[in-house]
């Protein structure tokens, strides 16, 4: 009954990570976006402060992120409102996670953005489309065919990183995995679970990303980059031979 009880426990935690993750790569994938679009601004006043963000959180430790908007957010807090205001951990886990994700999506969105041809923006002005649909309708869904390598690794990223958030007082799938090898002494079968929890999670993640790439592989079959490389093709192939007038006669 006891291993009974701890094996839920685990499967409970393991919940909390999952939620964990969803919730920081949601909100980190808005943000790498809105990082991504302030640096490749045009405007310095808006380029320069969201540069210097994004470098400071890929200059800090992760670990120190995740103990500077803990504290910092219930300091910041008293300061405006004079009142002593506990933010949970998991709300601060969730904020301190996607900013990490995000410095470093932006990354990989911006070098995404880069990678589609400017001749996509100038088709959608000359269309009358407006620079902000066009970026999301148009733009956007072609990076993240460029993108979603380098996501997946940062989200296979942040699924690891979860474990930080146990310094605050989140009981994720490690952490609970060490409370319970410390209370029945079975150190290595605990964390050969927590093990298997996190490759399956892994696994799963995998087969979704392969299913996307194959989605947007097929879409790309179709683009007009791909019509203009088969048109090359058939330019390229030899004309028949006409027959010689009069070879009867």
């Amino acid at each position: 009954m006891a291993l009974s009880g701890y094996a839920l426990t685990l499967l409970e935690a393991s919940w909390v990570t999952i939620q964990l993750s969803l919730a920081s790569v949601t909100v980190g994938l808005v943000l790498a976006v809105l990082f991504a679009s302030g640096e490749m601004s045009r405007f310095r006043a808006i380029a320069w402060p969201v540069t210097a963000l994004v470098t400071v959180l890929r200059g800090l430790p992760e670990i120190l992120v995740v103990l500077f908007i803990f504290f910092g957010s219930t300091q910041i807090l008293f300061l405006l409102t004079g009142d002593f205001i506990e933010v949970s951990p998991f709300l601060s886990g969730v904020i301190a996670l996607s900013l990490i994700f995000a410095a470093y999506a932006s990354q990989t969105l911006r070098g995404a953005l880069k990678a589609v041809p400017s001749g996509q923006r100038e088709a959608a002005s000359a269309l009358g489309i407006s620079k902000l649909r066009a970026f999301f309708k148009i733009v956007l869904p072609q990076a993240v065919r460029h993108a979603l390598p380098g996501l997946t690794n940062q989200w296979l990223v942040l699924l690891k990183d979860t474990a930080l958030v146990s310094l605050i007082g989140v009981t994720d799938l490690l952490k609970q995995a060490q409370l319970t090898a410390a209370a029945t002494h079975e150190s290595f079968t605990w964390y050969a679970c927590a093990a298997a929890v996190y490759l399956v999670i892994t696994l799963i993640t995998q087969r979704v990303v392969k299913q996307l790439d194959k989605k947007f592989s097929v879409q790309d079959g179709n683009s007009p980059q791909s019509t203009s490389v088969k048109s090359k093709s058939v330019q390229n192939k030899p004309a028949p031979a006409n027959p010689v007038k009069g070879a009867s006669a």
